[in-house]
């Protein structure tokens, strides 16, 4: 098998999870889903080990987010934090943390995967990789398909094609990339059968993915190509500061992976979720027998289906109500039922318009 690379997208705005979340402490850094202490990005290096050990792991992120990520991820090598000087979407972070790896291994494999999702079935998902990673070898650009457990409306879809010749069993060409679809879409695609869900991780050969981004984003390109010049003398941040503000703002999805001629796609059923609102929280976490998730000290009497978080040495009881969200911080609480957690934005959005920074 090939040298096997990861790079951990870990960028991340702390919207969907505030007040827990801020600008300097997003949705990777917290314990949102499975043991309840350990932080997302730090299970995600952990959950690639077999495949990529920590001295192969690439962590991109925002360079306010710098001393945050090696707390999170301490034997992470220093020059395996690649620090963006702005956020430019998907695209550029791939093609230099992409141009990075190939400069220390021409023919390595590279695994694209975002900081922040939780993987139930972590064996399951290892297997899929390495079917991807059989498949990347030969040439192929490869991603994952998560089979579907719901009528989802949130995510993209993959709608399967043929199968992949020469590639190992089960893997497939992605016949279209589809957009979020609607309730009654989405149904028929759970119903179908023929569509998985885009949870945007990618396997390649870095000299493949190079070439594409060479094809379909000129401009990225040429600025990979000016980053690895400026690394040879030893000035590689000072290029990257100046240069990549000024890149296209364009998703790997959109720039490359729906232009170039073939994608294969390797089905995983793997308890994926992308941990996208309290609720998700929730519907991973270790619950009580109210189906309460608690992580504070608290006093429930004919409290049913909440999530409840605060601060220790900070009491909180529920008397007589049910499926709320209840988030408490030193200086915000958060109260909304579970169904409406995706409302939790508005309240970020109503805090930024009265310049309460210092909250956000």
């Amino acid at each position: 098998m090939a040298t096997v690379y990861t790079v951990i997208m870990a960028g991340g705005s702390g919207t969907r999870f505030w007040p827990l979340s801020r600008k300097l402490n997003p949705k990777q850094f917290l314990a949102l889903a499975g043991d309840g202490t350990t932080p997302m990005i730090t299970a995600t290096a952990r959950r690639v080990a077999s495949l990529s050990p920590i001295e192969r792991v690439l962590v991109v992120t925002r360079a306010d987010l710098a001393d945050a990520t090696r707390a999170a991820l301490p034997d992470l090598p220093a020059e395996n934090l690649l620090l963006e000087p702005a956020g430019r979407n998907t695209a550029p972070c791939v093609a230099w943390a992409t141009a990075t790896v190939q400069r220390r291994d021409p023919q390595a494999v590279i695994v694209v995967l975002a900081a922040d999702a939780f993987i139930a079935d972590e064996p399951a998902f290892v297997r899929a990789l390495e079917t991807a990673v059989a498949t990347a070898t030969t040439g192929s650009i490869v991603t994952l398909g998560i089979t579907p457990t719901r009528p989802e409306t949130g995510y993209g879809y993959l709608h399967l094609g043929d199968a992949l010749p020469g590639a190992p069993e089960g893997v497939r060409r992605v016949g279209a990339f589809v957009e979020k679809p609607d309730a009654p879409r989405a149904k028929e695609f759970l119903a179908g059968g023929l569509h998985l869900w885009n949870a945007g991780i990618f396997v390649f050969r870095a000299d493949v993915m190079r070439a594409a981004v060479r094809e379909h984003l000129g401009p990225i390109a040429d600025a990979v190509d000016a980053f690895d010049r400026a690394a040879l003398a030893g000035d590689e941040a000072r290029a990257v500061a100046s240069v990549y503000p000024q890149l296209p703002n364009v998703s790997v999805d959109y720039g490359v992976m729906e232009k170039v001629a073939e994608v294969a796609v390797v089905p995983a059923d793997c308890g994926w979720s992308d941990v996208g609102s309290w609720q998700a929280s929730w519907e991973l976490g270790a619950r009580d027998d109210a189906q309460n998730v608690v992580r504070a000290e608290a006093v429930l009497s004919d409290a049913t289906g909440n999530v409840v978080l605060a601060p220790a040495g900070k009491v909180v009881a529920l008397l007589g109500v049910h499926d709320l969200v209840v988030v408490d911080t030193p200086d915000a609480l958060l109260v909304v039922p579970r169904e409406r957690a995706q409302d939790v934005k508005k309240a970020v959005d109503a805090l930024a318009a009265r310049g309460r920074t210092d909250v956000l």
